[in-house]
């Protein structure tokens, strides 16, 4: 999508990535929460939860079919034709560096999107006593807010950079991830303000995904892009988004304290802010492959 992208708007291009995890993810909550409401507890456990798998099965169908039909990209096309095999080799032994580079810029985006977008409704549940509906609604929320700042976020970057806009959510999240947590844990808090908390929370890391998918693609040249973007992209939501609910609630029962979550987070958004400086101002300006060197 980056590839095809006119200059200068590769963060909208790219943001339609994460906006289809934000439809994905709110579909699932949505109709898990509507499923919930209309069965009983024991037609939910008995069969009704196969519903949303069958569901979500003619759509993998779709996706197969996109893959196998997808033409390649003009840049890609072009850089087979003038391929060479030793620049091959220097730019596999150069990408690993920015691979790494590229999952600690990620990192606060994948452990902030898993812990207030997927895990949320089990925290409520099990450590704050909520109820079982109430839950699903509030992760329905958090996802509604996620899915609505994606797009404006990735039109932001492509005007004042992915640097400032990133750092910006990053820095957010390191600050807010404590309070919004008390909110959360105070008995006084009703349905109303659980719900505007996860809907900032969510919008914050919207925030994240909008311009990420830009960022990461212009990361590395043509030749390693597909490789290079996956590895990064794939190995920090392995560990900072797959690892998130284990490593939280496995440090809740060990510790007895109910701020792991936002401790999680908070500690991942250090990293990334970090990572995130590193950024050129104007990478959102230059041509895909022009180069660029990161300020390490």
């Amino acid at each position: 999508m980056t590839e095809f992208a006119p200059r200068g708007k590769r963060g909208l291009f790219g943001a339609w990535q994460s906006f289809t995890v934000a439809l994905g993810l709110l579909a699932g909550a949505g109709i898990v929460a509507l499923l919930s409401a209309s069965l009983e507890p024991e037609q939910m456990l008995s069969w009704g939860w196969r519903i949303p798998f069958f569901i979500a099965l003619p759509l993998g169908g779709v996706a197969l079919w996109l893959r196998v039909h997808m033409e390649e990209t003009p840049s890609f096309i072009k850089q087979q034709q003038h391929a060479s095999l030793p620049e091959e080799k220097a730019s596999l032994s150069a990408t690993f560096k920015t691979i790494l580079l590229g999952i600690c810029r990620v990192m606060v985006w994948s452990a902030a999107g898993y812990t207030y977008l997927v895990i949320m409704p089990t925290y409520l549940q099990s450590s704050l006593h909520t109820g079982f509906n109430q839950a699903l609604l509030i992760a329905v929320i958090s996802n509604l807010g996620f899915a609505l700042t994606i797009i404006p976020a990735g039109i932001l970057s492509d005007k004042i950079g992915r640097r400032t806009v990133m750092v910006i959510a990053a820095v957010l999240l390191l600050v807010l991830a404590l309070p919004l947590l008390k909110i959360l844990q105070a008995e006084s808090s009703t349905l109303l303000i659980k719900g505007a908390v996860v809907f900032i929370a969510g919008g914050v890391v919207g925030l994240l995904a909008g311009p990420g998918p830009a960022m990461l693609a212009e990361m590395f040249p043509t030749r390693v892009r597909y490789t290079g973007l996956g590895l990064a992209y794939s190995l920090s939501n392995a560990v900072f988004s797959g690892c998130a609910g284990l490593i939280i609630t496995g440090l809740i029962k060990q510790t007895g304290n109910l701020d792991i979550p936002a401790w999680y987070v908070m500690a991942t958004a250090v990293v990334s802010i970090l990572a995130l400086m590193t950024l050129n101002k104007d990478d959102h300006l230059r041509l895909l492959d022009e180069p660029t060197q990161p300020k390490i």
